[in-house]
């Protein structure tokens, strides 16, 4: 070797995907963030824009260490099923044995989230994704107030069906699906299964998650303490900031407050 060579870092063995939906304040936080960890690790990053049309999408326009996917919108198209058509394109580009999904309302604040659960999904060749199945870290008083009222009234619905009275239908009281503001997928399994993310009009992942499940294939779940000790997180911030919520809906008041919050730290 040369004396000016210097050694190269080697290509990551992961992606990271994100998709864009006319949320620029967030969206430029969010990649602002990851910037100089995946220049410096050499992570490819995909971000789909889903017809943003807007300045959003002049932003991603302008950024020369992404790979933009301008999909087009097909029309009238559920968001849950738009967000899942989007990884599916992405999942299509990416050779990277391993793929990990962020939201644009997902703020990595310790680049080692990425080093620790590629270790939990690495530990076997059978593991087929890693995330946790809340979106918020509620701590453990909430956590358990929350499950014990959902449990009964998953119980009480439940028994007002069997005895025919009028009564919603029962839901699953536990989270089991993990959610895609932060998870790390093994797109080579996936692909060699020939699955993918939006594979019904289910939530996209939850299918995907249930089929690999069924084949034998391992999920690892996170807590939410762990998770969240690395990032923050907008429940539902993609859908607040895109004004779809009322000006005076708790989910729109929780993203202004904690926008403002995330704007502050970073002056």
């Amino acid at each position: 070797m040369k004396a000016f060579d210097l050694p190269t870092q080697p290509s990551s063995n992961f992606s990271l995907v994100l998709v864009n939906y006319k949320t620029p304040d967030i969206t430029r936080m969010c990649l602002e963030l990851l910037r100089e960890h995946v220049q410096e690790q050499r992570i490819p990053v995909w971000v789909v824009d889903n017809d943003s049309a807007d300045a959003s999408l002049d932003y991603l326009r302008s950024l020369d260490w992404i790979n933009l996917i301008e999909r087009p919108s097909p029309g009238k198209e559920a968001g849950h099923i738009a967000h899942g058509k989007a990884l599916d394109l992405a999942l299509e580009k990416v050779d990277t044995d391993y793929l990990f999904l962020l939201h644009t309302d997902t703020f990595v604040y310790d680049k080692k989230v990425f080093a620790m659960m590629m270790r939990e999904c690495t530990k076997t060749p059978d593991m087929a994704a890693v995330g946790c199945v809340e979106q918020l870290n509620r701590g453990i008083v909430r956590d358990t107030w929350r499950l014990t009222s959902r449990f009964c009234k998953h119980y009480v619905r439940k028994a007002k069906v069997r005895l025919g009275m009028r009564s919603k239908m029962p839901r699953p009281y536990k989270e089991t699906h993990l959610k895609s503001f932060c998870t790390l997928w093994n797109a080579r399994l996936m692909k060699s299964q020939g699955l993918h993310f939006c594979m019904d009009d289910l939530v996209p992942g939850y299918t995907l998650q249930d089929r690999m499940s069924s084949l034998g294939y391992g999920i690892k779940f996170l807590s939410p303490r762990k998770i969240f000790s690395y990032l923050d997180h907008i429940q539902a911030g993609t859908v607040a900031a895109a004004g779809t919520y009322g000006k005076n809906h708790r989910r729109t008041k929780m993203y202004q407050a904690t926008l403002k919050r995330f704007q502050e730290q970073q002056a």
